[in-house]
């Protein structure tokens, strides 16, 4: 083999190499680029979460100011705003996001029954406030679900599995709490 073959296949060698390379270090960007992806749209459902948590409050001293004797309805947004003020896994947020709405849903049977309030301008723009924070949590949990779908496959992809598949776990999808497709009811 003379010297110029000899420089041909060192420097196809490397060349190869460098592609190789380039290609790990991408699968391993682009893996940790959706990682933090899924991250912020964590926070971002955590945000949204906690925007609701700090509205109900004035809701509920709003509906109290009508409604004197409906204190079940009170404590149970009382003890599902605690359980979401304290939960850290994705599975405990998405129960005690069920909790809450259910709470919810219980307020507004009460609120039917006094028309006064169902008219107070109060109660209303509150009511508004909290319907829209539910369609932003509603957008933030299908975000996060999308960017735990394209995470998780990503991650399994042959490439990415075989060098960097046990070093990052599958992300959780946010999930409705068992049973939470049932109606509530609420009795008086």
């Amino acid at each position: 083999m003379n010297k110029k073959s000899f420089l041909i296949v060192i420097g196809a060698i490397i060349l190869i190499a460098l592609i190789g390379v380039g290609i790990y270090v991408s699968a391993y960007n682009n893996l940790v680029s959706k990682d933090e992806n899924v991250n912020s749209k964590f926070s971002q459902i955590d945000n949204q979460l906690q925007r609701r948590n700090d509205l109900i409050p004035n809701l509920v001293e709003t509906v109290k100011g009508y409604t004197k004797h409906e204190e079940q309805v009170f404590k149970d947004l009382a003890d599902a705003r605690s359980k979401l003020a304290n939960s850290t896994t994705v599975q405990d947020k998405a129960n005690a996001d069920a909790q809450i709405t259910t709470a919810l849903r219980g307020l507004n049977v009460i609120v039917e029954n006094y028309p006064n309030l169902k008219a107070n301008e109060n109660y209303l723009k509150l009511q508004d406030e909290l319907a829209g924070t539910e369609n932003r949590i509603a957008v933030a949990r299908k975000d996060y679900n999308d960017s735990v779908k394209d995470f998780n496959s990503y991650k399994r992809k042959f490439f990415v599995n075989m060098f960097f598949g046990g070093k990052y776990q599958d992300k959780q999808y946010f999930k409705a709490a068992e049973g939470a497709e049932k109606v509530p009811s609420v009795k008086f």
